[in-house]
Parts: C-alpha cells; structure tokens; sequence
C-alpha cells in the first residue's frame, strides 16, 4: 500500500498536501482499492468556505457512493477537471494526477487534527 510520508490523513481516508497557504486533497491508495473502479467525482463546492470535517463532494465507484470530507477549514479553489472525462486517474495514481482539489487553508493550526503516514498506517493495519 502507498502512503506517502510527505502527507497527511484523515480517518475518512483523504490525503492533503499542504503548500504555505495552499493545498491539494485526493483519497488514498487504501480508499481507490476499497472503493474499486471510480466511475464519477462530483464536485460543487469551488468557490465556498468549508470547514474542517465537511463534505466537499462525492466519489462515485461501481458499487457505491461516498462523500469526501475536507481535511482542513478552508476555500474550496478548484477541481481536478481531468477527471471529469478520466475519473478512472484515481486508481491509477491517487496522490499525483488523481488529486481531486485545490484549496486556501484558513485555519493552519487544524493539521494538528490530521494524522502523518505512520498512524494512518497503524489506522488501516498496514
């Protein structure tokens, strides 16, 4: 299982990668196996002030529909548009051209809320 040290995690399995006051978001390779083949993401929250926890959208796979929680308070910027036509880019690389927002953290403090790649490890029994 891939999980790169240089990001963080949520329990609910979305990977953020934070830049000075930026940031992108996807899920993990652990979420994109258990969800299986991505068939849509929906995404109708660019432009709005999230807070941490909420949901920004949804995946869409095969066999089910799951919400994507946002792992810090912030802007939602943009969506990942390639994957309107290629959602399947998240099975194939979830923390590089599979990445799903980018965002304007607000509140920076909140990482101390995230987990690093060793307890996300210890959470999926990695």
């Amino acid at each position: 299982m891939n999980i790169p040290s240089n990001l963080y995690y949520t329990k609910d399995h979305e990977w953020i990668l934070v830049d000075g006051t930026e940031a992108k978001v996807g899920i993990t390779d652990f979420a994109q196996h258990e969800l299986g083949d991505i068939v849509f993401v929906e995404v109708e929250t660019v432009g709005k002030s999230l807070q941490q926890g909420d949901v920004f959208g949804t995946i869409e796979a095969v066999k089910t529909v799951s919400d994507l929680f946002l792992p810090m308070s912030g802007q939602v910027l943009e969506k990942n548009t390639a994957l309107d036509s290629k959602p399947e880019l998240i099975n194939k690389d979830p923390y590089g051209e599979g990445w799903i927002i980018r965002m304007k953290i607000t509140n920076p403090e909140e990482i101390s809320n995230l987990l690093n790649a060793e307890a996300y490890k210890a959470l999926i029994g990695e």
